[in-house]
């Protein structure tokens, strides 16, 4: 799915985590409490007992210990789905994004979610071809909304991003949007878990031509990618091809502006507007 789809909740995720909060409340125990206890924030708790959010095998096991240890979670997750239309691949790549502990993304053609303002996603959201109701922009923006607080809630975590320029020369949404998603991406780039690279709109050589990637590094420290097209993307789990993409990306940390540089033009750009 192309970045501009997020995840959509559905019966069985709303069903599940119903359950999930009917045998919390009844053990008497308050999302702040209940968290510690599955090694959860209490946002994401809150996001999967309102259906928005899949569970992770391990909040399964770590909820059914905690709420009684009677399988009934347990037994319940293999029948979680979301909405027709969210690719198997997506799904699987979104909770491995939830646990990893590096990230990175080489973005060309639209600033990644993660760093996205609502002005700029919800540009994005009426933009799209076919059209969206105002339910399914609002809900898309929401998913965006949860996904975006990895950036803050797992510091832990080595977030990387390689834009190209021209995605903020691009402007848009106008310029009071564009102004405002370059104060937001320099706010995020003061986080110490996060690495904002700008790849300069004049490049002789760039290894980064055959579009747009995501890595990343599981707790167990296997790697993972994907890549995205116009209408669906490629999971990629196979060691050589990662291998061919860790190389790429390699390449494109050094082609393209240090930390400390891209910082000073997305502030002059920034002035410019």
């Amino acid at each position: 799915m192309a970045d501009g789809m997020e995840p959509e909740s559905s019966d069985s995720l709303r069903t599940f985590g119903a359950v999930v909060q009917a045998l919390r409340e009844h053990a008497r125990l308050s999302r702040e409490e209940f968290a510690p206890l599955v090694r959860y924030s209490k946002h994401t708790v809150a996001s999967i007992e309102q259906g928005r959010r899949m569970p992770e095998t391990a909040f399964v096991e770590r909820a059914d210990e905690a709420l009684g240890n009677t399988g009934a979670l347990r037994k319940a997750a293999p029948h979680l789905s979301r909405q027709p239309g969210l690719a198997a691949w997506f799904r699987q790549w979104a909770r491995l994004e939830a646990t990893a502990i590096t990230l990175y993304t080489y973005e060309c053609r639209l600033i990644p979610g993660l760093l996205q303002t609502e002005a700029y996603a919800r540009t994005l959201f009426t933009n799209q071809l076919p059209p969206l109701g105002d339910e399914q922009i609002e809900a898309q923006w929401v998913a965006r909304a949860e996904r975006q607080r990895l950036l803050r809630e797992r510091p832990n975590t080595a977030f990387g991003f390689i834009l190209e320029e021209q995605l903020f020369l691009r402007r848009t949404g106008g310029v009071e949007v564009t102004r405002e998603l370059i104060d937001h991406v320099l706010d995020l780039a003061e986080l110490r878990n996060v690495e904002i690279q700008v790849m300069p709109l004049v490049r002789e050589s760039h290894a980064g031509l055959d579009g747009p990637m995501q890595l990343l590094e599981t707790p167990e420290n296997r790697w993972f990618a994907y890549c995205e097209g116009q209408r669906g993307g490629q999971f990629i789990s196979d060691a050589k091809e990662i291998s061919v993409l860790q190389s790429r990306y390699a390449r494109m940390r050094s082609q393209a502006l240090s930390f400390e540089d891209s910082v000073s033009l997305l502030q002059r750009m920034r002035g410019a507007l």
